[in-house]
């Protein structure tokens, strides 16, 4: 069974839009997990928009299952990250003013650079994955920089589900061969939804694991978080 991470960071907006601790983001890392969710993540930004730096250290008391941290590794990031520790770092190529995460990295263009970082991280014992767009060549890039995994950016197969394209997916299965071929592990995220999570699961070979955030929580505003979750473990089983 893929694993769902839950990507927590529309809750923090929403405490943040209105100052205070309402709703409680400790409080929703400990009740998405109780509903079976096997992993929390979070994706801090410089400006702390959403996520705050303190929180990835308030939820180390909380999360019980996999704590997935995503960004952009700067300075200020890396240090956040190897002082929380968490299970695994997920590496983006985001810009400081970027609203979401819009590309996967270059993993030619920037392997060296990447291949020091990825270094730091598993000297402490971080499992690393890296942000990619569905193509071969950066999967198999990626593999050279030492990473364990890599996270296939599925916006296009989103948008082209949507559209009723289910060819979309043809690129992501491409690219999840290749994984395995390189002896890479397997995550995906972005725009995943209930609508289209079930076809993507079963076309996609040795999915480890998907995070998912604002379809997540928009969907349990009309459904419910606690029935959410579960909908989403059955379609991912």
């Amino acid at each position: 069974m893929t694993k769902l991470s839950v990507n927590i960071n529309k809750i923090a907006t929403l405490r943040n839009s209105r100052g205070g601790n309402v709703p409680n983001l400790l409080k929703v890392a400990t009740d998405v997990q109780k509903f079976g969710a096997e992993g929390i993540t979070i994706h801090p930004r410089p400006d702390e928009r959403h996520i705050r730096y303190q929180d990835a250290f308030d939820l180390l008391n909380v999360v019980v299952t996999e704590y997935n941290i995503e960004g952009n590794p700067i300075p200020k990031f890396m240090d956040l990250v190897l002082k929380v520790k968490p299970t695994q770092v997920t590496l983006v190529p985001d810009a400081d003013d970027a609203i979401t995460s819009n590309a996967g990295w270059d993993t030619i263009k920037h392997k060296t650079y990447l291949t020091e970082i990825i270094a730091e991280f598993k000297r402490n014992g971080i499992r690393t994955s890296l942000f990619v767009d569905p193509v071969e060549a950066m999967v198999t890039a990626a593999a050279e920089t030492g990473t364990d995994r890599v996270e296939l950016y599925t916006e296009s197969y989103a948008t082209e589900y949507e559209k009723g394209n289910k060819k979309g997916i043809e690129p992501y299965i491409r690219a999840a061969l290749e994984a395995q071929k390189v002896g890479l592990g397997l995550n995906a995220g972005h725009d995943l939804s209930l609508e289209n999570i079930k076809f993507f699961k079963e076309n996609i070979p040795n999915l480890l694991e998907v995070s998912i955030g604002h379809a997540l929580i928009s969907e349990s505003l009309y459904l419910g978080l606690e029935n959410v979750v579960n909908l989403y473990l059955n379609k991912l089983k």
